[in-house]
């Protein structure tokens, strides 16, 4: 079967695969990942696969229909999120309206958190894949290589929501989770046969870079977090060391030029006898001459770090969220501002920078709170930094809970951006409204990144560590446009924000 895996159009450098999808102000742009390991699983099962990053490539819905003339694509797999989603539909509506025997199958965290409001959307979309999607995908192939779609056909495919012939939606149970994750090929080998690495950047991440996972799944439950509540769960399942060493060696081999391996693991060093096992299987197998950097809690013990530095571990990427331990606790983070402190000065001394994440309007935040979370960013002082206000997705504990107490001003999922396709935020509790969210963050961003200490830092930085002056550059040219911007105002604050 011929299948198209597109990532459709939407807005310039739009990061559907980011747990927080959105255009963003340092230029930031990442891999379909999710969507090309489905790719490599449905070319391992036999079947033809063009790949379409739109929003990498820069292309419109007509340019991508315009590409698949000669392909004329049987089946086709959108990506989707939740900001997205209308125009996701759409794209749908579209490929179906030039090929009318196409079938369409939409995946990712907002249709794994709303089959069924999702098919309501059109009656053009043929399913709606939830949870994790690479076994439901190549079952739907398979399938559909020698049978017509049916109501028997579909009934029986786990992790499917579909339309019957009677117009009623139906849920399918869900599908378990793939227990062998080494039984997937290796993104990085989707990557180098479908696509130019060259647009996907991240701004804490040398460039060009590429991005993999070595596991599924989060076994902590904060209240906001969606991938593993929408797709992966709650239990961390594991590719073996063997494979994710190979496949740090064929990265060194086959992508020259790359500067870092970003392993985007909702938390990789949650076991972190595995990460000192990695780290001394890299070293052995010169696999650590690449530098790389991963998603980790601020509990990490200095010994591990010191060893995965050894191994070429350049950076973590760590959800800090708050600066008062009540909202910490508030949701579920299983944090301590003390042991925040500790890890990142363990971090500087074993030689690994920290990017920070701070999220406000948590459970709790008041104008009191914001100004601690400010000061604390600055006390702990991570290399680099970012302010973002409170987005709360379907599927997530934070979803339900802001929605029963009435908090979430809009469900136009359009309104979780700005018009320019930035983070914008839909929640407001009585003491703070969106905009003061919105707003703080800018300052924020400001009063972090415009001390004059921090930026003599950075120029020293880029001087004793010329490998690093290229990634500040690059970052830095698109960011600081909007550092020196007044407050970008949200699209609704010109008017009320109406469902």
């Amino acid at each position: 079967m011929k299948i198209l895996a597109l990532n459709p159009p939407f807005l310039p450098k739009y990061s559907r695969e980011s747990r927080s999808p959105a255009v963003t102000k340092s230029g930031t742009l990442y891999f379909p990942m999710w969507l090309c390991y489905a790719v490599g699983y449905l070319e391992k099962g036999g079947h033809e696969v063009r790949l379409i990053d739109a929003p990498a490539v820069g292309i419109s819905v007509e340019q991508v229909i315009e590409s698949l003339h000669d392909f004329k694509p049987d089946m086709a797999v959108l990506n989707t999120s939740t900001p997205s989603i209308y125009n996701d539909v759409e794209v749908g509506e579209a490929l179906k309206k030039v090929f009318p025997d196409i079938f369409v199958a939409l995946v990712g965290t907002h249709v794994s958190a709303l089959p069924v409001e999702t098919l309501e959307l059109s009656t053009q979309i043929d399913v709606a894949v939830f949870g994790e999607y690479e076994e439901t995908l190549l079952e739907l192939a398979d399938k559909l290589t020698s049978d017509p779609i049916s109501d028997e056909l579909l009934s029986g495919v786990r992790g499917i929501a579909y339309r019957n012939n009677s117009g009623a939606i139906e849920r399918n149970e869900a599908r378990p989770f793939i227990e062998d994750l080494d039984i997937i090929p290796p993104v990085s080998q989707v990557y180098h046969r479908h696509l130019d690495i060259s647009p996907y950047f991240y701004g804490h991440s040398r460039h060009p870079l590429v991005v993999i996972v070595t596991g599924r799944g989060c076994p902590f439950h904060c209240t906001y977090c969606v991938l593993p509540q929408t797709m992966h769960g709650h239990r961390y399942r594991k590719r073996s060391i063997e494979s994710i060493v190979q496949e740090f060696l064929y990265i060194r081999d086959n992508f020259p030029g790359v500067q870092e391996i970003m392993i985007e693991d909702d938390t990789l060093t949650v076991d972190r006898k595995r990460c000192r096992q990695l780290a001394e299987m890299l070293i052995a197998a010169g696999g650590h001459k690449i530098p790389w950097s991963a998603n980790s809690r601020a509990d990490v013990d200095y010994e591990t770090m010191h060893l995965m530095r050894k191994a070429g571990c350049r950076l973590f990427c760590v959800g800090f969220e708050s600066g008062e331990q009540e909202i910490l606790d508030n949701i579920q983070k299983g944090l301590t501002l003390d042991k925040v402190a500790v890890f990142t000065r363990d971090a500087k001394r074993a030689g690994i920078m920290v990017h920070g994440c701070f999220m406000v309007g948590n459970r709790g935040e008041t104008r009191e709170t914001l100004e601690k979370t400010l000061r604390f960013a600055k006390e702990i002082n991570p290399d680099t930094a970012q302010f973002y206000p409170i987005m709360v997705y379907p599927g997530t504990s934070d979803y339900r809970w802001l929605d029963e107490k009435g908090w979430i001003v809009s469900h136009d999922f359009r309104k979780w951006l700005t018009e320019d396709g930035l983070h914008s935020s839909v929640v407001s509790n009585p003491d703070l409204a969106y905009e003061e969210l919105v707003a703080f963050c800018d300052r924020a961003r400001r009063s972090f990144y415009l001390r004059p200490t921090y930026m003599f830092a950075k120029v020293k930085q880029m001087f004793v560590h010329p490998k690093e002056a290229k990634r500040i550059a690059k970052a830095g040219l698109t960011f600081f446009k909007y550092l020196l911007q007044p407050s970008i105002k949200t699209k609704a604050n010109a008017k009320t924000q109406e469902d």
